[in-house]
Protein backbone atom coordinates (compact mmCIF):
# COMPACT_ATOMS: atom_id res chain seq x y z
CA UNK A 1 0.00 0.00 0.00
CA UNK A 2 2.64 2.21 0.91
CA UNK A 3 4.91 1.85 -2.07
CA UNK A 4 1.50 2.67 -4.56
CA UNK A 5 1.32 5.72 -2.51
CA UNK A 6 5.11 6.59 -3.36
CA UNK A 7 4.58 5.30 -6.82
CA UNK A 8 1.12 8.16 -7.09
CA UNK A 9 3.24 10.53 -5.54
CA UNK A 10 6.13 10.03 -7.94
CA UNK A 11 4.14 10.55 -10.62
CA UNK A 12 2.42 13.39 -9.60
CA UNK A 13 5.23 15.30 -8.29
CA UNK A 14 6.97 14.09 -12.17
CA UNK A 15 3.60 15.36 -14.05
CA UNK A 16 3.28 18.37 -11.90
CA UNK A 17 7.47 19.10 -12.79
CA UNK A 18 7.37 18.41 -16.32
CA UNK A 19 3.91 21.22 -16.74
CA UNK A 20 5.97 23.66 -15.23
CA UNK A 21 8.86 23.22 -17.49
CA UNK A 22 6.07 23.14 -20.23
CA UNK A 23 4.83 26.57 -18.78
CA UNK A 24 8.39 27.98 -18.06
CA UNK A 25 9.26 27.70 -21.56
CA UNK A 26 9.05 30.94 -23.59
CA UNK A 27 9.32 29.86 -27.44
CA UNK A 28 9.30 34.29 -27.71
CA UNK A 29 12.86 33.88 -26.24
CA UNK A 30 14.15 31.53 -28.65
CA UNK A 31 13.87 33.11 -32.45
CA UNK A 32 17.56 34.23 -32.56
CA UNK A 33 17.60 37.45 -34.11
CA UNK A 34 13.70 37.54 -34.94
CA UNK A 35 12.99 37.42 -31.24
CA UNK A 36 11.52 40.63 -29.82
CA UNK A 37 13.09 42.97 -27.61
CA UNK A 38 11.07 42.79 -24.46
CA UNK A 39 11.50 38.70 -25.04
CA UNK A 40 14.87 39.17 -25.11
CA UNK A 41 15.03 41.63 -22.06
CA UNK A 42 13.29 38.74 -20.21
CA UNK A 43 16.13 35.96 -20.57
CA UNK A 44 18.12 37.01 -17.65
CA UNK A 45 21.76 36.43 -16.32
CA UNK A 46 21.41 36.16 -12.47
CA UNK A 47 25.04 35.40 -11.98
CA UNK A 48 25.71 39.22 -13.14
CA UNK A 49 26.35 41.45 -10.50
CA UNK A 50 26.45 45.01 -11.92
CA UNK A 51 29.21 47.59 -10.39
CA UNK A 52 28.11 50.53 -8.40
CA UNK A 53 29.21 53.21 -9.80
CA UNK A 54 31.74 54.90 -7.14
CA UNK A 55 30.31 58.83 -6.14
CA UNK A 56 31.69 61.52 -7.67
CA UNK A 57 31.37 59.64 -11.00
CA UNK A 58 29.28 61.67 -13.30
CA UNK A 59 28.67 60.64 -16.88
CA UNK A 60 29.93 62.95 -19.68
CA UNK A 61 29.53 61.30 -23.13
CA UNK A 62 27.18 58.08 -24.43
CA UNK A 63 27.75 56.36 -27.36
CA UNK A 64 24.71 53.93 -29.11
CA UNK A 65 25.03 51.34 -31.75
CA UNK A 66 21.52 49.84 -32.03
CA UNK A 67 19.44 47.33 -34.34
CA UNK A 68 16.37 48.45 -36.20
CA UNK A 69 13.22 47.58 -34.29
CA UNK A 70 10.89 44.80 -35.14
CA UNK A 71 10.14 44.33 -39.00
CA UNK A 72 7.70 43.00 -41.18
CA UNK A 73 9.74 39.97 -43.61
CA UNK A 74 11.45 40.59 -46.66
CA UNK A 75 9.58 40.04 -50.21
CA UNK A 76 11.87 37.43 -50.82
CA UNK A 77 10.52 35.32 -47.20
CA UNK A 78 7.00 36.79 -47.96
CA UNK A 79 7.54 34.41 -51.14
CA UNK A 80 8.43 31.40 -48.76
CA UNK A 81 5.60 31.44 -46.82
CA UNK A 82 3.05 31.86 -50.12
CA UNK A 83 4.91 28.61 -51.42
CA UNK A 84 4.03 27.26 -47.75
CA UNK A 85 0.71 27.46 -48.41
CA UNK A 86 0.80 25.73 -51.56
CA UNK A 87 3.17 23.01 -49.64
CA UNK A 88 0.39 22.38 -46.85
CA UNK A 89 -2.52 22.22 -49.52
CA UNK A 90 -0.50 19.88 -51.43
CA UNK A 91 0.72 17.86 -48.38
CA UNK A 92 -3.15 17.59 -47.19
CA UNK A 93 -3.96 16.75 -50.74
CA UNK A 94 -1.36 13.69 -50.57
CA UNK A 95 -2.45 12.37 -47.06
CA UNK A 96 -6.26 12.10 -48.25
CA UNK A 97 -5.49 10.22 -51.46
CA UNK A 98 -2.89 7.58 -49.02
CA UNK A 99 -6.67 7.39 -47.28
CA UNK A 100 -4.77 8.67 -44.01
CA UNK A 101 -6.67 10.47 -41.03
CA UNK A 102 -5.95 13.78 -40.55
CA UNK A 103 -6.71 13.36 -37.04
CA UNK A 104 -3.15 14.06 -35.39
CA UNK A 105 -3.02 16.97 -38.17
CA UNK A 106 -3.70 20.42 -36.44
CA UNK A 107 -6.83 21.62 -37.76
CA UNK A 108 -4.89 25.54 -38.56
CA UNK A 109 -2.78 23.71 -41.46
CA UNK A 110 -6.44 23.36 -42.78
CA UNK A 111 -6.62 26.35 -44.78
CA UNK A 112 -4.23 28.23 -43.90
CA UNK A 113 -3.17 31.39 -45.73
CA UNK A 114 -0.20 33.35 -45.16
CA UNK A 115 -0.85 36.70 -43.48
CA UNK A 116 1.39 38.66 -45.60
CA UNK A 117 -0.07 37.03 -48.69
CA UNK A 118 -0.54 39.80 -51.43
CA UNK A 119 1.88 42.37 -49.74
CA UNK A 120 4.27 43.48 -52.88
CA UNK A 121 6.91 44.73 -50.38
CA UNK A 122 8.59 43.91 -46.99
CA UNK A 123 10.88 44.40 -44.66
CA UNK A 124 9.61 47.51 -42.93
CA UNK A 125 9.92 48.76 -39.71
CA UNK A 126 6.39 47.35 -37.89
CA UNK A 127 4.31 49.20 -34.49
CA UNK A 128 6.11 47.00 -32.47
CA UNK A 129 9.58 47.71 -33.80
CA UNK A 130 8.31 51.68 -33.23
CA UNK A 131 7.51 50.92 -30.41
CA UNK A 132 10.84 49.18 -29.13
CA UNK A 133 12.69 52.22 -30.00
CA UNK A 134 10.42 54.98 -28.90
CA UNK A 135 10.47 53.04 -25.76
CA UNK A 136 14.27 52.90 -25.38
CA UNK A 137 15.14 56.57 -26.34
CA UNK A 138 12.47 57.35 -22.78
CA UNK A 139 14.22 55.34 -21.42
CA UNK A 140 17.74 56.03 -21.90
CA UNK A 141 16.70 60.16 -20.90
CA UNK A 142 15.62 59.08 -17.34
CA UNK A 143 18.67 56.62 -17.02
CA UNK A 144 20.53 59.32 -17.72
CA UNK A 145 18.82 62.91 -17.09
CA UNK A 146 22.35 65.22 -16.93
CA UNK A 147 23.81 64.12 -20.31
CA UNK A 148 20.43 64.87 -21.75
CA UNK A 149 19.51 68.10 -20.09
CA UNK A 150 21.06 70.64 -22.92
CA UNK A 151 18.92 72.13 -25.55
CA UNK A 152 19.08 69.78 -28.82
CA UNK A 153 21.58 70.62 -31.21
CA UNK A 154 22.82 68.35 -33.92
CA UNK A 155 26.04 68.75 -32.79
CA UNK A 156 25.98 67.62 -29.35
CA UNK A 157 22.90 64.77 -29.69
CA UNK A 158 24.17 63.68 -33.22
CA UNK A 159 21.98 60.63 -34.89
CA UNK A 160 23.22 58.45 -37.59
CA UNK A 161 21.22 55.87 -39.03
CA UNK A 162 22.06 53.84 -42.43
CA UNK A 163 19.86 54.28 -45.50
CA UNK A 164 17.79 51.13 -45.21
CA UNK A 165 14.24 52.86 -44.34
CA UNK A 166 13.98 50.16 -41.13
CA UNK A 167 16.83 51.69 -39.92
CA UNK A 168 16.47 55.32 -40.18
CA UNK A 169 12.78 55.00 -38.94
CA UNK A 170 14.05 53.46 -36.05
CA UNK A 171 16.13 56.08 -35.47
CA UNK A 172 12.98 58.38 -35.49
CA UNK A 173 10.96 56.51 -33.61
CA UNK A 174 13.86 56.59 -30.50
CA UNK A 175 14.39 59.98 -31.21
CA UNK A 176 10.49 60.83 -30.67
CA UNK A 177 10.95 59.28 -27.20
CA UNK A 178 14.43 60.28 -26.38
CA UNK A 179 13.14 64.63 -26.55
CA UNK A 180 9.77 64.19 -25.91
CA UNK A 181 8.46 66.77 -23.83
CA UNK A 182 11.13 69.14 -24.76
CA UNK A 183 9.88 70.74 -28.33
CA UNK A 184 6.72 72.85 -29.19
CA UNK A 185 5.06 70.26 -31.99
CA UNK A 186 1.39 68.99 -30.80
CA UNK A 187 0.20 67.51 -27.64
CA UNK A 188 3.36 65.62 -27.09
CA UNK A 189 5.18 68.66 -27.17
CA UNK A 190 7.42 66.87 -30.00
CA UNK A 191 10.21 68.16 -31.42
CA UNK A 192 12.39 68.07 -34.82
CA UNK A 193 16.14 66.76 -35.14
CA UNK A 194 18.26 65.28 -37.51
CA UNK A 195 19.17 62.07 -38.66
CA UNK A 196 22.09 61.78 -41.26
CA UNK A 197 22.99 59.14 -43.40
CA UNK A 198 26.44 57.93 -45.46
CA UNK A 199 25.54 56.51 -48.92
CA UNK A 200 24.92 52.91 -48.89
CA UNK A 201 28.22 52.03 -50.82
CA UNK A 202 30.87 53.87 -48.69
CA UNK A 203 29.03 53.65 -45.39
CA UNK A 204 31.94 52.36 -43.44
CA UNK A 205 31.05 53.58 -40.01
CA UNK A 206 27.41 51.02 -40.16
CA UNK A 207 27.41 49.26 -43.41
CA UNK A 208 31.04 48.23 -43.38
CA UNK A 209 30.38 44.79 -44.99
CA UNK A 210 28.67 46.10 -47.77
CA UNK A 211 32.45 47.48 -49.38
CA UNK A 212 34.49 44.65 -47.59
CA UNK A 213 35.38 42.29 -51.07
CA UNK A 214 37.37 39.64 -49.10
CA UNK A 215 33.92 39.46 -46.65
CA UNK A 216 31.52 39.36 -49.72
CA UNK A 217 33.27 36.48 -51.31
CA UNK A 218 33.77 34.73 -47.59
CA UNK A 219 29.69 34.94 -47.37
CA UNK A 220 29.21 33.71 -51.05
CA UNK A 221 31.32 30.61 -50.32
CA UNK A 222 30.55 29.79 -46.93
CA UNK A 223 26.73 29.98 -47.06
CA UNK A 224 26.11 26.75 -48.92
CA UNK A 225 28.35 25.25 -45.93
CA UNK A 226 26.22 26.43 -43.17
CA UNK A 227 23.50 24.98 -44.49
CA UNK A 228 24.77 21.62 -44.90
CA UNK A 229 26.00 22.17 -41.10
CA UNK A 230 22.07 22.36 -40.29
CA UNK A 231 20.76 19.47 -42.38
CA UNK A 232 21.12 16.99 -39.93
CA UNK A 233 19.21 18.89 -37.51
CA UNK A 234 17.31 19.89 -39.69
CA UNK A 235 16.26 16.15 -41.20
CA UNK A 236 16.11 14.71 -37.08
CA UNK A 237 13.30 17.21 -36.55
CA UNK A 238 11.61 16.62 -40.24
CA UNK A 239 11.79 13.05 -39.47
CA UNK A 240 9.59 13.36 -35.77
CA UNK A 241 6.73 15.72 -37.45
CA UNK A 242 6.50 12.85 -40.20
CA UNK A 243 5.85 10.29 -37.28
CA UNK A 244 4.00 13.02 -35.24
CA UNK A 245 1.76 14.13 -37.74
CA UNK A 246 1.57 12.18 -40.75
CA UNK A 247 2.11 13.74 -43.31
CA UNK A 248 5.31 14.17 -45.63
CA UNK A 249 7.27 17.11 -44.39
CA UNK A 250 10.32 17.62 -46.22
CA UNK A 251 13.57 19.29 -44.86
CA UNK A 252 12.64 22.31 -46.40
CA UNK A 253 9.08 22.55 -44.70
CA UNK A 254 10.80 22.11 -41.80
CA UNK A 255 13.15 25.19 -42.36
CA UNK A 256 9.92 26.82 -43.95
CA UNK A 257 7.45 26.20 -40.75
CA UNK A 258 10.16 27.11 -38.48
CA UNK A 259 10.41 30.59 -39.64
CA UNK A 260 6.80 30.75 -40.07
CA UNK A 261 6.89 29.97 -36.24
CA UNK A 262 9.10 33.09 -35.58
CA UNK A 263 7.20 35.37 -37.70
CA UNK A 264 3.77 34.49 -36.36
CA UNK A 265 5.17 34.80 -32.66
CA UNK A 266 7.39 37.85 -32.80
CA UNK A 267 4.98 40.01 -34.99
CA UNK A 268 1.46 38.54 -34.27
CA UNK A 269 1.77 36.90 -31.27
CA UNK A 270 0.67 33.73 -32.29
CA UNK A 271 2.43 30.83 -30.61
CA UNK A 272 -0.43 28.18 -30.88
CA UNK A 273 0.00 27.54 -35.08
CA UNK A 274 3.11 26.80 -36.12
CA UNK A 275 5.19 26.90 -33.26
CA UNK A 276 3.16 24.30 -31.66
CA UNK A 277 4.36 21.92 -34.09
CA UNK A 278 7.53 22.00 -32.35
CA UNK A 279 8.60 20.39 -29.25
CA UNK A 280 10.74 22.70 -26.56
CA UNK A 281 13.86 20.50 -27.56
CA UNK A 282 13.35 20.77 -31.19
CA UNK A 283 12.51 24.46 -30.64
CA UNK A 284 16.12 24.86 -28.75
CA UNK A 285 18.10 22.78 -31.54
CA UNK A 286 16.43 24.71 -33.93
CA UNK A 287 17.46 28.02 -32.43
CA UNK A 288 20.89 26.56 -32.46
CA UNK A 289 20.82 26.09 -36.15
CA UNK A 290 20.08 29.85 -36.62
CA UNK A 291 22.90 30.39 -33.62
CA UNK A 292 25.09 28.89 -35.64
CA UNK A 293 24.80 30.48 -39.08
CA UNK A 294 24.69 33.86 -37.16
CA UNK A 295 28.12 32.58 -35.73
CA UNK A 296 29.87 31.60 -38.69
CA UNK A 297 28.85 34.34 -41.18
CA UNK A 298 28.58 37.16 -38.73
CA UNK A 299 29.87 36.67 -35.58
CA UNK A 300 33.15 34.78 -34.25
CA UNK A 301 33.53 31.89 -37.14
CA UNK A 302 35.72 33.83 -38.78
CA UNK A 303 38.13 37.31 -37.35
CA UNK A 304 37.33 38.97 -40.85
CA UNK A 305 33.59 39.11 -39.24
CA UNK A 306 34.66 41.70 -37.06
CA UNK A 307 37.81 43.15 -38.04
CA UNK A 308 35.86 44.67 -41.03
CA UNK A 309 33.71 46.60 -38.26
CA UNK A 310 37.13 48.14 -36.78
CA UNK A 311 36.13 51.65 -38.39
CA UNK A 312 33.49 51.78 -35.77
CA UNK A 313 35.27 50.77 -33.13
CA UNK A 314 37.58 53.30 -34.10
CA UNK A 315 34.49 56.03 -34.12
CA UNK A 316 33.39 55.34 -30.82
CA UNK A 317 36.81 55.81 -29.14
CA UNK A 318 37.21 59.20 -31.20
CA UNK A 319 34.14 60.20 -29.64
CA UNK A 320 35.05 59.28 -25.88
CA UNK A 321 38.59 61.08 -26.79
CA UNK A 322 36.89 64.54 -28.22
CA UNK A 323 34.37 64.08 -24.34
CA UNK A 324 37.68 64.05 -22.69
CA UNK A 325 39.07 66.46 -24.10
CA UNK A 326 36.03 68.81 -23.65
CA UNK A 327 35.93 68.11 -20.14
CA UNK A 328 39.84 68.41 -19.33
CA UNK A 329 39.37 72.03 -21.46
CA UNK A 330 36.44 72.96 -19.35
CA UNK A 331 34.68 73.49 -22.77
CA UNK A 332 31.33 75.53 -22.12
CA UNK A 333 27.96 73.52 -22.15
CA UNK A 334 26.33 72.60 -25.77
CA UNK A 335 29.80 73.50 -27.57
CA UNK A 336 30.58 70.05 -27.59
CA UNK A 337 28.78 66.78 -28.23
CA UNK A 338 26.99 64.43 -25.32
CA UNK A 339 25.92 61.85 -27.34
CA UNK A 340 26.55 59.87 -30.26
CA UNK A 341 24.07 57.24 -31.46
CA UNK A 342 23.76 54.92 -34.44
CA UNK A 343 20.86 52.35 -35.78
CA UNK A 344 21.81 50.15 -38.18
CA UNK A 345 21.70 46.61 -38.79
CA UNK A 346 22.20 42.79 -37.28
CA UNK A 347 25.18 42.52 -39.03
CA UNK A 348 26.36 46.18 -37.32
CA UNK A 349 25.66 45.11 -33.80
CA UNK A 350 27.49 41.38 -33.97
CA UNK A 351 30.69 42.44 -35.64
CA UNK A 352 30.44 45.63 -32.74
CA UNK A 353 29.83 43.02 -30.12
CA UNK A 354 32.58 40.79 -31.00
CA UNK A 355 35.06 43.80 -31.15
CA UNK A 356 34.01 44.36 -27.71
CA UNK A 357 34.87 40.51 -26.62
CA UNK A 358 31.33 39.68 -25.24
CA UNK A 359 29.43 35.98 -25.11
CA UNK A 360 32.69 34.14 -26.21
CA UNK A 361 32.71 31.03 -24.91
CA UNK A 362 35.33 30.05 -22.18
CA UNK A 363 38.98 31.32 -22.75
CA UNK A 364 37.70 32.77 -26.15
CA UNK A 365 38.98 36.78 -25.52
CA UNK A 366 42.53 35.00 -25.74
CA UNK A 367 41.98 33.86 -29.49
CA UNK A 368 40.04 37.55 -29.78
CA UNK A 369 43.38 39.43 -29.25
CA UNK A 370 44.88 36.88 -31.82
CA UNK A 371 41.94 37.85 -34.22
CA UNK A 372 41.81 33.81 -34.44
CA UNK A 373 38.14 32.13 -35.55
CA UNK A 374 36.56 30.42 -32.91
CA UNK A 375 35.13 27.14 -32.17
CA UNK A 376 30.90 26.91 -32.82
CA UNK A 377 28.71 27.45 -29.56
CA UNK A 378 27.64 24.05 -28.16
CA UNK A 379 24.65 22.21 -29.79
CA UNK A 380 22.01 21.71 -27.00
CA UNK A 381 21.48 20.52 -24.06
CA UNK A 382 24.66 22.40 -23.24
CA UNK A 383 24.43 25.66 -22.15
CA UNK A 384 26.66 28.02 -24.74
CA UNK A 385 26.84 32.38 -23.89
CA UNK A 386 26.21 33.05 -28.02
CA UNK A 387 21.99 33.12 -28.43
CA UNK A 388 21.41 35.53 -30.79
CA UNK A 389 18.53 36.45 -29.12
CA UNK A 390 20.41 37.73 -26.56
CA UNK A 391 23.64 39.08 -28.96
CA UNK A 392 21.15 40.92 -31.78
CA UNK A 393 17.62 41.04 -31.14
CA UNK A 394 15.31 43.21 -32.73
CA UNK A 395 16.30 46.76 -31.52
CA UNK A 396 19.26 45.21 -29.22
CA UNK A 397 21.80 47.43 -28.66
CA UNK A 398 25.35 47.98 -26.58
CA UNK A 399 25.58 51.07 -25.36
CA UNK A 400 29.28 52.75 -23.87
CA UNK A 401 28.66 55.23 -21.30
CA UNK A 402 31.69 57.45 -20.57
CA UNK A 403 31.85 58.47 -16.69
CA UNK A 404 34.12 61.63 -15.42
CA UNK A 405 35.54 60.45 -11.99
CA UNK A 406 37.35 63.54 -10.83
CA UNK A 407 38.12 62.16 -7.12
CA UNK A 408 39.20 58.72 -8.41
CA UNK A 409 43.96 58.73 -7.80
CA UNK A 410 43.83 55.72 -10.11
CA UNK A 411 41.75 56.68 -13.27
CA UNK A 412 39.98 60.07 -14.02
CA UNK A 413 37.40 58.55 -16.89
CA UNK A 414 35.76 55.01 -17.02
CA UNK A 415 33.78 53.24 -19.58
CA UNK A 416 30.71 51.37 -18.46
CA UNK A 417 29.59 48.70 -21.26
CA UNK A 418 25.62 48.29 -21.05
CA UNK A 419 23.80 45.90 -23.41
CA UNK A 420 20.06 46.04 -24.23
CA UNK A 421 20.50 48.32 -21.16
CA UNK A 422 22.39 45.75 -18.45
CA UNK A 423 26.05 46.30 -17.42
CA UNK A 424 28.51 43.49 -18.99
CA UNK A 425 31.48 42.74 -17.77
CA UNK A 426 34.15 43.43 -20.14
CA UNK A 427 36.75 40.65 -20.55
CA UNK A 428 39.62 42.80 -20.93
CA UNK A 429 38.31 44.74 -17.71
CA UNK A 430 37.02 41.95 -16.15
CA UNK A 431 34.12 44.47 -14.87
CA UNK A 432 31.74 46.61 -16.35
CA UNK A 433 33.36 49.88 -15.08
CA UNK A 434 36.53 49.76 -16.88
CA UNK A 435 39.59 52.24 -16.59
CA UNK A 436 39.52 54.32 -20.07
CA UNK A 437 43.11 53.52 -20.77
CA UNK A 438 42.61 49.90 -19.62
CA UNK A 439 39.62 50.06 -21.91
CA UNK A 440 42.03 51.55 -24.96
CA UNK A 441 44.32 49.26 -24.55
CA UNK A 442 43.29 45.64 -24.12
CA UNK A 443 39.88 46.30 -25.97
CA UNK A 444 40.66 48.90 -28.82
CA UNK A 445 44.44 49.18 -29.63
CA UNK A 446 46.02 46.06 -28.67
CA UNK A 447 43.94 43.55 -30.36
CA UNK A 448 42.50 45.41 -33.22
CA UNK A 449 43.78 48.59 -34.22
CA UNK A 450 46.36 46.46 -36.05
CA UNK A 451 43.83 45.84 -38.56
CA UNK A 452 43.47 48.29 -41.29
CA UNK A 453 40.28 48.29 -42.90
CA UNK A 454 41.78 48.17 -46.83
CA UNK A 455 43.76 45.67 -46.03
CA UNK A 456 41.57 43.19 -44.55
CA UNK A 457 38.54 43.83 -46.89
CA UNK A 458 41.32 44.90 -50.03
CA UNK A 459 38.62 47.63 -51.47
CA UNK A 460 39.47 48.87 -54.59
CA UNK A 461 40.89 52.36 -54.60
CA UNK A 462 39.16 54.87 -56.13
CA UNK A 463 40.39 56.14 -59.79
CA UNK A 464 42.50 59.44 -59.18
CA UNK A 465 39.93 61.71 -61.24
CA UNK A 466 37.64 60.64 -58.71
CA UNK A 467 36.48 62.75 -55.58
CA UNK A 468 36.82 60.35 -52.63
CA UNK A 469 33.73 60.67 -50.06
CA UNK A 470 33.77 63.19 -47.17
CA UNK A 471 33.97 59.90 -44.59
CA UNK A 472 36.70 58.62 -46.83
CA UNK A 473 38.53 61.67 -46.26
CA UNK A 474 37.73 61.65 -42.67
CA UNK A 475 39.47 58.79 -41.88
CA UNK A 476 42.69 59.20 -44.11
CA UNK A 477 43.04 62.46 -42.03
CA UNK A 478 42.40 60.53 -38.81
CA UNK A 479 44.62 57.74 -39.65
CA UNK A 480 47.26 60.18 -40.48
CA UNK A 481 46.75 62.22 -37.07
CA UNK A 482 46.95 58.97 -35.12
CA UNK A 483 50.09 57.42 -36.89
CA UNK A 484 51.33 60.12 -35.28
CA UNK A 485 51.25 59.04 -31.64
CA UNK A 486 50.59 55.70 -32.27
CA UNK A 487 51.81 52.46 -34.42
CA UNK A 488 48.47 51.64 -34.92
CA UNK A 489 46.01 51.95 -37.73
CA UNK A 490 42.39 51.45 -37.73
Amino acid sequence: MKRAIHFVLLLFLSLLLHSYAEEAFDVRQHFSTVTRYGAAKGIADNSIIASNIPDGCTPIHINLVARHGTRSPTKKRIKELDNLETRLEELLRDAEERKLSLQKVPSWIQGWRSPWKGKLKGGELISKGEEELYDLGIRIREKFPDLFNEEYHPDVYTIRATQIPRASASAVAFGMGLFIGTGSLGPGRHRAFAVTSESRASDLLLRFYESCENYKHFRKRQEPAVGKLKEPSLDEITSSLVSRYMLNFTRQDTSSLWFLCKQEASLLDITDQACSLFTPSEISLLEWTDDLELFILKGYGNSLNYQMGVPLLQDVLQAMEQAIKAQEEKHAPGSYEKARLRFAHAETVVPFSCLLGLFHEGSGFQQIQEEKSLEPPPKPPQQRNWRGSIVAPFAGNNMLVLYSCQANSSSKYFVQVLHNEDPIPLPGCDSDFCPFELFKENIVYHPHLKSNYNQVCMVKQEAPEQKPSKLSQFFQLFSLGNDATSSSSF
